[in-house]
């Protein structure tokens, strides 16, 4: 691998370009060095200002309590005990009289509102309570607060027991559901073992140790894979042989090492688009036979990968995920043990894209011969249960205008899955996430979130409660305790004020919606203002911008600073929008960016914001910018070029500007294979000539995530094409590591650009 590291020597900086700056008159006052140290400033200015946002649970035993410590305002906080079944919330103990105590055992003064105290633990009665503070380990009744020093601190309360943990859900989903057997030489009834010797495979009988080669055509290309799957009844096994990828090498020049004065070469291997990759599949070998069992390929010929494979029980058969190069077509196939015979159990197919790196799951239930399954085939992320022997699909579990996000537990002993689901309450944004809970027939769903917000929740150690929190960009955390098996509300644990926030100056993102370019879907955004803004001035809009399909991106959490933020403080309305082609709605919107990642959702991105200039006409919309990293480059690139009557100035970090130049496995994901035509209408160097406002591209010179020739590729043709730009090349950088001296040119860039004005001097 290329080290990548932040270059904090020269920086090699190409100005191509004149600057002619859009003047304004009411632009003059704005862009100021006053402007530019607030914008710094604004990470310290708001931090530790919201009081009750944050909840870390210890839990007793049985999970009949917890407490926590609540934060009461900027460096005061009490120590809160909750009674789960109740829902009675309470201080945990009286603080003053504690404080009290610890002063004239210490011989220090302790406050109350913020008594420093660690590894606390509660006695179930509440008579007792013990704690580390001031160096030592401490006991103190809670009936006349009388202090004991038991020892030194550190002595922190022990984990729950196992019994305990046993059943909490974790937050994390298991995004691929994934029981993929376990390779192992040996065989389960310790008889037999298997081995590579000069990539073909070998089985040794342990007791006799004789060995019977199994295949003798292992090239230096071509070759089995070291462990294998073997059948529960130790009669079977099945072994990978892989053919590998093609090399591919792409070199780039550390033009300013820190140990030494000449430049180094480093090479990375770096698959692109149309590559030959490594193509891996299934073998089937009879162990009393020392022979291999044919297995014929038609149902999985040209894999992008072949994973989770997984034995039957009965040692009947084996299955595996076969993901075809393309990723329109993915398949659960089954290979029989006896005969070899393969069929296909699950059978997906898209007229565009599988998403098979954010919408796969399958769970194998081998007491019922069941498979969960994942799939947009009815034009939205849902789950479904199969037969997994005839294949047939029992019954859609889930359903309706909304998807599902992830799973993150399976109940097979009572039929039941928790899964994370998007755009499940109708009024509320779809992105927010919202934990639920359905039978495996589709009956009883239970939505066990429910506040306007988007969540996470924390399951007590014994899975019977769980705290859920919720925020938006414009609403402090929220948290809740809820029963696991319904949901219901036992009590409000906290609340994030915003007071001292709001005293300090900070204003919260505003969430803005406007309609698509379909005139029906809703597209969601949110717009960042100066905290010193002024309706009677006239704002440039900037939109800082990443369409990437794999995912969505607007903020959804609450946070006290975003970085978007100092960028609006320099005179800028500043918005982020998430357009058609990116993740987490139907599958029509997504499937927008299918072999046309130049589209980047401009179209609905544009109405947008026209839609907000027309709702605030301090916005201007004839000085729009756009600024982005990786494939947010390429799309700030695009937005010049390919909607130049609209965008005035972009800036490109480290863009990945031709498809084709790009790592294999994202672009071919949604721009498919072969490589074909679509690839260079959709390349920034292709149309590098259509031009037209200002440009800043920046490239790391040591980026192994995209190939920095890419920005290169760019260089040469806006050279060729006689247009004018700016280029900064970070020696050292790796990828989108501009750090404070890009940070400084992207804003300087913006304000003489936009602004029309000089920014100020360092």
């Amino acid at each position: 691998m290329t080290r990548q590291r932040v270059g904090t020597g020269m920086l090699f900086l190409l100005l191509l370009s004149p600057r002619v700056p859009f003047f304004t008159t009411a632009a003059r006052a704005q862009g100021t060095a006053a402007d530019y140290e607030r914008a710094e400033k604004l990470p310290q200015r708001f931090r530790g200002l919201v009081s009750h946002g944050r909840v870390e649970p210890h839990w007793s035993a049985g999970d009949a309590s917890f407490w926590f410590r609540s934060d009461t305002g900027p460096g005061t906080w009490e120590f809160v005990r909750v009674e789960c079944e109740s829902g009675q919330r309470q201080v945990a103990f009286d603080h003053a009289r504690l404080a009290e105590a610890l002063s004239k055992a210490t011989g220090n003064k302790a406050d109350a509102t913020k008594l420093a105290l660690e590894n606390v633990e509660l006695a179930a009665d509440l008579k007792e309570m013990q704690f580390d503070t001031a160096g030592s380990r401490w006991k103190c009744t809670l009936g006349g607060y009388e202090l004991t020093k038991t020892g030194a601190a550190g002595q922190a309360p022990p984990a729950a027991p196992e019994s305990q943990r046993a059943n909490r859900q974790p937050r994390r989903s298991d995004a691929q559901g994934r029981t993929e057997g376990r390779r192992n030489p040996d065989s389960p009834d310790g008889k037999w073992s298997t081995f590579v010797r000069n990539g073909n495979l070998v089985l040794r009988e342990k007791s006799a140790n004789q060995e019977y080669p199994l295949t003798t055509d292992a090239t230096a290309d071509e070759g089995y894979e070291s462990g294998v799957y073997w059948s529960p009844d130790s009669k079977a096994f099945a072994a990978l042989r892989t053919h590998k990828a093609q090399e591919h090498i792409v070199y780039t020049v550390e033009s300013s090492p820190r140990d030494q004065l000449q430049p180094k070469l480093h090479q990375t291997s770096y698959l692109k688009p149309g590559d030959r990759i490594a193509i891996t599949k299934p073998h089937l070998f009879d162990v009393a036979r020392h022979k291999e069992i044919s297995v014929k390929d038609d149902l999985f010929p040209n894999p992008w990968s072949v994973s989770q494979l997984h034995w039957a029980a009965d040692g009947s058969h084996f299955t595996f995920l076969y993901n075809q190069r393309g990723h329109q077509v993915m398949r659960i196939v089954a290979v029989s043990a006896q005969t070899g015979e393969a069929k296909a159990i699950v059978s997906e197919h898209a007229r565009t894209f599988i998403d098979y790196t954010n919408k796969v799951f399958t769970r194998y239930l081998n007491q019922t011969n069941e498979i969960i399954w994942m799939s947009e085939r009815d034009g939205w992320n849902h789950l479904y249960l199969y037969d997994a022997k005839t294949g047939e699909v029992k019954n859609q579990i889930t359903k309706g205008e909304w998807v599902v996000r992830g799973v993150d537990r399976v109940d097979e002993e009572a039929r039941q899955i928790y899964f994370r689901a998007g755009g499940i309450y109708p009024g509320q944004d779809p992105y927010y996430v919202h934990y639920c809970r359905v039978n495996f027939d589709g009956t009883n769903l239970v939505k066990l979130t429910g506040g306007d917000g988007t969540h996470r929740v924390d399951y007590s150690p014994g899975g019977k409660y769980f705290l859920d929190t919720y925020s938006r960009v414009d609403l402090a955390p929220v948290t809740e305790l809820r029963r696991a098996d319904d949901g219901k509300l036992l009590c409000f644990v906290e609340k994030g004020d915003t007071g001292a926030l709001v005293a300090a100056g900070w204003r919260p993102p505003e969430r803005f919606v406007a309609k698509g370019r379909d005139g029906t879907t809703d597209i969601y955004g949110i717009i960042h203002r100066p905290l010193n803004f002024d309706p009677d001035r006239q704002y440039p809009i900037i939109e800082d911008i990443y369409a990437g399909p794999q995912g969505s991106f607007v903020p959804k959490n609450f946070a006290t600073y975003f970085p978007q933020q100092a960028l609006a403080e320099l005179g800028f309305i500043v918005v982020q929008i998430d357009g058609m082609g990116t993740n987490n709605r139907s599958k029509a919107f997504h499937d927008v960016c299918f072999k046309d990642l130049a589209d980047a959702g401009f179209p609905d991105r544009i109405l947008w914001i026209k839609a907000a200039a027309a709702k605030y006409p301090y916005m201007d919309p004839t000085r729009v910018g756009l600024y982005g990293t990786s494939a947010g480059g390429q799309s700030a690139l695009g937005g010049l070029l390919f909607h130049g009557d609209f965008y005035k100035a972009a800036v490109s970090n480290c863009g990945c500007h031709d498809n084709r130049m790009d790592k294999i496995w994202w672009n071919e994901q949604w721009m498919s294979w072969p490589v074909g035509p679509e690839y260079a209408a959709s390349s920034n160097v292709v149309n590098a000539k259509n031009l037209t406002g200002k440009l800043m591209l920046f490239v790391g010179e040591l980026d192994t995530n995209v190939d920095p020739a890419s920005t290169m590729q760019v260089v040469n043709a806006l050279i060729k094409a006689n247009k004018d730009f700016d280029l900064v090349v970070f020696p050292g950088a790796g990828h989108g590591q501009v750090g404070a001296y890009g940070q400084r040119r992207l804003r300087d860039f913006f304000v003489r650009n936009l602004l029309g004005v000089e920014p100020r001097k360092n």
